[in-house]
Parts: structure tokens; C-alpha cells; sequence
């Protein structure tokens, strides 16, 4: 199973896409700083997640989410 993820910063308005096999261990990556794309903003609560059998659609899912439409995408539904 793949999971696209979004994280929502504790300390202001900042989102995190991102897919992993390991939801809760990357979680606790992300919180312990040891991602560099999202260490600025932590500690991070998990928003939602999704589960793909099929690794290209999480993948592309992953990059429609971090678009402005997939944005609005999330904001207004997810």
C-alpha cells in the first residue's frame, strides 16, 4: 500500500503533501526534524490520508495534490 498524506503545521497555516509506505514512521520523521522540507514548520498533525493498491495513481495523486488546483482540491474537501 502506498498513502498520500497531508500534514497540517501546529504553528500557522503551512500544508505537507507527501507519499510513503510507512505512515506512522514518517510521520514521526517529520516531527523529529529529520525532513528537511518540512522541518522549518514542525511539530505536524496528520490532516488526512489516503490508500492506493496502485503505486503510479498515489503517485500521480501526490502530484495533483501539490498543484494550485489540487490545493483547492484538499482545502474545500479533504
Amino acid at each position: 500500500m502506498k498513502y498520500v498524506y497531508i500534514l497540517q503545521s501546529t504553528e500557522g497555516d503551512h500544508f505537507y503533501v507527501g507519499v510513503t509506505e510507512d505512515l506512522r514512521t514518517r510521520i514521526q520523521k517529520h516531527n523529529a526534524g529529520d525532513v528537511a522540507h518540512s522541518s522549518k514548520y514542525k511539530p505536524w498533525n496528520l490532516k488526512t490520508y489516503i490508500a492506493f493498491t496502485d503505486e503510479q495513481k498515489a503517485f500521480a495523486f501526490e502530484r495533483y495534490l501539490k498543484t494550485a488546483s489540487g490545493r483547492a482540491f484538499a482545502k474545500k474537501r479533504l
